[in-house]
């Protein structure tokens, strides 16, 4: 049984990602925290992440992001149960997703890690940014969010091994289809993201509107060469582990458990 949402007033501003039409609140949520201890072992269990991400809309953050790898799966499911449980009005919130990991059958399997070749379990075309896999990533994502649509799908990394052609393509094809909104990108060198945009836009396909990259006062490297490539293309920058895993809120030399282990 849904329980309603009050109309709330809050003090978020709310901020344009780079050129585009949409606006996103000035904080987002990450839900990377939110799934199985098995992936790994900072990770909080769905009751909790619940509890967060209403409080967080309360607050009048209606932006959240998440991906398909955070505890294979678990995040965007729990995302999507606090979304149907207080039912958030779908117009109002912006779900932001990721794909290019696999995303096995359970949370204990960490292929991301690159330890084992996950080809020799059985996750062949599961990875990367592939039009197969796009295309799959995508529908699977909606079916743990339980939405019609994602409001911007971000390339978790740069693919090496898929021609630039085939994932513009496909990023273009599934907005075409009426699963995805906009795109963005995540994590990768400025010539990456400048070479995947040049094509989009000289092709006639849709461009990233945004680039979720490290990004703290304790790592400004993006300074040097990805935010001037940004401002170029007027794209919206969206930086990830802005307190650096915590490390900028707490007492030099303390240690977390995500702090040892979330390298």
């Amino acid at each position: 049984m849904s329980t309603a949402v009050v109309p709330r007033k809050t003090n978020m501003p709310y901020v344009r990602l780079g050129k585009s039409g949409l606006k996103v609140s000035k904080i987002i949520l990450g839900c990377m925290s939110y799934g199985s201890s098995e992936w790994q072992g900072w990770v909080l269990p769905e009751e909790e992440g619940i509890k967060h991400i209403k409080a967080a809309y309360d607050a009048g953050i209606q932006t959240f992001d998440t991906a398909g790898v955070y505890s294979s799966g678990l995040s965007e499911i729990i995302l999507g149960k606090a979304i149907k449980q207080y039912d958030l009005p779908r117009h109002e919130i912006v779900v932001m997703t990721k794909c290019f990991f696999l995303v096995p059958r359970t949370p204990a399997e960490t292929y991301y890690k690159g330890e084992q070749n996950s080809d020799e379990f059985g996750y062949v075309n599961q990875k990367g940014l592939s039009r197969k896999n796009i295309f799959d990533s995508v529908k699977e994502s909606l079916a743990r969010l339980q939405l019609d649509y994602i409001d911007v799908l971000q390339c978790h990394r740069f693919d090496p091994e898929t021609p630039i052609e085939e994932t513009m393509q496909a990023l273009h094809d599934v907005v075409q289809a009426g699963y995805v909104r906009y795109i963005g990108m995540s994590s990768c060198h400025a010539w990456q993201f400048h070479v995947m945009q040049n094509y989009a836009i000289n092709n006639h396909l849709t461009p990233f509107i945004s680039m979720q990259n490290h990004y703290s006062l304790a790592y400004r490297e993006e300074e040097r060469e990805m935010f001037p490539t940004l401002k170029h293309f007027g794209v919206g920058s969206i930086p990830w582990s802005p307190l650096a895993r915590g490390f900028l809120t707490r007492p030099l030399g303390e240690q977390t458990k995500r702090g040892e282990t979330d390298g």
